[in-house]
């Protein structure tokens, strides 16, 4: 058995991944301009913190809110994630994970406000008798 015609010589190798997806593993353009959103999205939210402007709640709202965008940025820019890549199953896992972090965290919010709710009554304390 000569080298050429074995399964392990480096020409059988090429060929192998010739049928497979390319990968894209991004620009140098694209990295930067993931990095420069990424500092806007972060700075941004640090100057409304620091400085105070809004009020606490709407703060807040807008920094978590920033939060998701930078997520989506660093899916995009850095993880080179879309709905091509590794033939759609990684989009769909990131669509399966989402869901179930949605239920567990509404479920648990929802959970702990009823029994809040339920197992604090409010007594009015003027009318014990000592």
């Amino acid at each position: 058995m000569s080298a050429a015609n074995s399964d392990h010589s480096p020409d059988s190798h090429d060929v192998d991944h010739l049928g497979h997806e390319a990968h894209n593993h991004g620009s140098f353009k694209s990295y930067m301009i993931g990095f420069v959103l990424s500092v806007i999205l972060t700075a941004i939210p640090f100057a409304l913190v620091m400085t105070g402007v809004l009020p606490t709640q709407a703060t807040a709202l807008i920094v978590m809110g920033f939060a998701v965008v930078q997520i989506v940025v660093h899916m995009i820019y850095f993880l080179h994630m879309n709905s091509k890549s590794e033939g759609g199953w990684t989009m769909l896992a990131l669509i399966f994970t989402i869901i179930v972090v949605v239920i567990a965290l509404s479920g648990s919010l929802w959970v702990m406000y009823h029994l809040n709710t339920n197992m604090m009554p409010t007594h009015d304390m003027t009318q014990m008798v000592g």
